[in-house]
């Protein structure tokens, strides 16, 4: 990838590695999220809120609760990073009950995505992906629309959405918190 950014004389490029757009960005943020469910738990705790009512809150009827959130955030993250590199997708029981075990597929995701190398994930710009979706259809993608117009959008959505639906219950979370910390260069 190419990203071009306007300098007060010259447009400027700089190469930027589709490894270095996903991976360290999934972990900061998944950290960040898995830091965001301690504050939850902890508000939880000490108010007395029956952790299953704060894991099937919502910000609409409509949408996903804040469980579905989380497991959505960490199918995203995992099954890019697996499919880019061509590695066996992460799979899940999708059975999380408690912030515990959702803290727990957040660590197994980290742990998976630990074990991609940067090798595996640069140079997939062009790579073939067919998704079959559980509907049946089948899409057709290369890894940079996979990656950029796909697993990132839907990455990001499901992250902030588990992060408002924490705050909307009235947990003292803020950006840093949702930042998580991010990695060394």
């Amino acid at each position: 990838l190419v990203v071009s950014y306007c300098h007060p004389r010259k447009a400027r490029f700089m190469p930027v590695s589709m490894y270095t757009i996903s991976i360290p960005v999934f972990i900061q943020h998944l950290n960040g999220l898995n830091n965001v469910l301690d504050k939850a738990a902890a508000w939880a705790s000490t108010r007395k809120v029956n952790e299953a009512d704060l894991l099937n809150m919502r910000l609409s009827p409509d949408m996903f609760n804040l469980a579905r959130q989380v497991r959505a955030a960490t199918d995203h993250a995992a099954n890019a990073a697996g499919r880019l590199a061509g590695k066996e997708l992460l799979k899940f029981a999708n059975d999380e009950t408690t912030i515990a075990q959702l803290k727990d597929r957040i660590a197994k995701t980290i742990d998976y995505l630990k074990n991609v190398k940067q090798s595996e994930i640069d140079g997939t710009e062009g790579k073939d992906i067919s998704i079959t979706f559980p509907s049946g259809q089948t899409r057709q993608f290369t890894g940079q629309s996979l990656l950029l117009g796909n697993s990132l959008p839907n990455f990001w959505f499901h992250i902030t959405t588990a992060y408002d639906i924490v705050r909307q219950c009235g947990v003292e979370i803020g950006k840093r918190d949702f930042m998580g910390t991010p990695p060394a260069s």
